[in-house]
């Protein structure tokens, strides 16, 4: 990266090495650190650099921080510093934990998602106060500590009355992202006959890449599925992506009912109904794309075969419709719900950061809605707005989770800008 390009790059750098060596998994709660003491620590590592650029700061019980600067309406960006499973370590080519520049890129864990993102907005807003800038709004960088798996910061935000009305998160893709499918968790019940342990799935929101199985009989035809035998276990290898685009892993656990379904341990149509859109479940679309559907957590409960779903249905139908159709697959039990985002396209805080993106990149896009969800359908008005550029950048719970420097300097004049003229 070239001089300039990114204000002080060297100590960026060094600040995101400290908080990517954090596993900000969520883990066993503790004192003071409700979502595990790997996460309490990054956010106090994340707060202690703020101090050190001079700003005020606040650590909500563990559950949250923000970073505050300027008087009057409040002006929120909301980031978080939680992270999901790293998966395999085989399928990294370096350590997760260890914040790599190879030149193009920076490679860790929560480089793009969502650490790296918060790094740059404090730098830009550290850039901005001691350029003189003196903001007529109150900016509120609130860095969650929970919005991988659950979103237990914000429901405590919102107990303390501490959430803002307005603002964006940078938490996806530019240009602007105007609407969000609603997500659904849901977890079926299926009989099986023959199965004495099964396990496979980091989270929900992750393309499962990993099974491994017993039965009660033995199989000479694994080998025929892709499947492997180690010790005692069959085992079912595949590879993990962002559950809202599911098409860019492969499942194992598809994999894996095929094999069971063909031994007459599962129903078939478990298979058909979960991966082949036997019910036409996937046909439900508007103009934000069509509902997918990721099998993504598998085990057994009470000899009942369970299988944890991440749902993203389109932003203009209810859940009411969805739950309906998800009947057809099987019995359920819905685990996590987050309604959708959809924004006028036309507001002026669409219109505005849309602006500032295509001045800066010299484009001329328009607004997008993707199948995420971001902090920004926790507020009144808000929307993701970044950092990823292009297709390419788009590794989100991905192995090799990488950022370009590319797009690390883009981003940062663009968040720069957006910040001095929405505050």
């Amino acid at each position: 990266m070239k001089k300039g390009e990114i204000m002080d790059y060297k100590n960026y750098f060094l600040d995101l090495k400290k908080l990517v060596k954090f596993n900000s998994v969520q883990s066993s709660a503790l004192p003071n650190a409700p979502f595990g003491q790997e996460v309490y620590n990054c956010l106090l590592c994340f707060l202690d650099i703020a101090k050190g650029f001079g700003f005020d700061t606040i650590n909500y019980d563990g559950y949250a921080g923000e970073v505050r600067c300027g008087q009057g309406e409040e002006f929120g960006i909301l980031c978080h510093l939680d992270i999901v499973p790293v998966g395999s370590l085989s399928d990294w080519n370096t350590d997760p934990f260890t914040l790599v520049d190879n030149g193009e890129k920076l490679i860790g864990r929560g480089v793009l998602d969502d650490k790296g993102p918060a790094l740059l907005i404090l730098y830009a807003l550290k850039e901005l106060k001691d350029s003189g800038f003196v903001p007529n709004k109150k900016i509120r960088l609130i860095l969650g500590c929970n919005e991988e798996s659950g979103w237990g910061c914000i429901d405590h935000l919102k107990k303390l009355n501490a959430m803002p009305d307005f603002g964006f998160s940078p938490d996806a893709d530019f240009p602007v992202i105007y609407a969000e499918k609603g997500i659904l968790h849901v977890e079926f019940s299926f009989d099986q006959q023959g199965l004495v342990e099964i396990v496979g799935g980091k989270a929900c929101n992750m393309v499962c890449d990993y099974v491994k199985f017993k039965t009660e009989k033995d199989f000479a035809n694994y080998l025929d599925y892709d499947l492997k035998l180690t010790d005692t276990y069959l085992e079912g290898f595949g590879k993990t992506a962002h559950a809202s685009t599911p098409y860019k892993g492969q499942n194992a656990i598809k994999k894996v009912l095929k094999f069971l379904s063909d031994n007459k341990i599962v129903s078939q149509e478990i298979s058909k109904k979960l991966f082949d859109n036997s019910t036409s479940i996937l046909n439900l679309q508007d103009e934000t794309g069509n509902l997918t559907l990721s099998p993504n957590v598998i085990c057994l409960k009470n000899g009942k075969l369970n299988i944890l779903c991440d749902i993203r249905y389109p932003a203009t139908l209810s859940c009411e419709q969805v739950l309906k159709e998800l009947s057809k697959i099987g019995d359920y039990t819905v685990t996590g719900h987050q309604p959708s985002l959809f924004v006028d396209k036309n507001c002026s805080l669409v219109s505005t950061l849309t602006k500032i993106y295509n001045d800066i990149t010299k484009q001329n896009d328009t607004p997008i809605a993707i199948g995420g969800g971001t902090y920004a359908r926790s507020m009144k008005n808000c929307v993701a707005f970044g950092p990823v550029i292009l297709e390419e950048d788009a590794c989100c719970h991905e192995p090799n989770e990488f950022i370009t420097k590319k797009t690390l300097s883009l981003a940062y004049e663009i968040y720069k800008k957006a910040i001095k003229t929405l505050a």
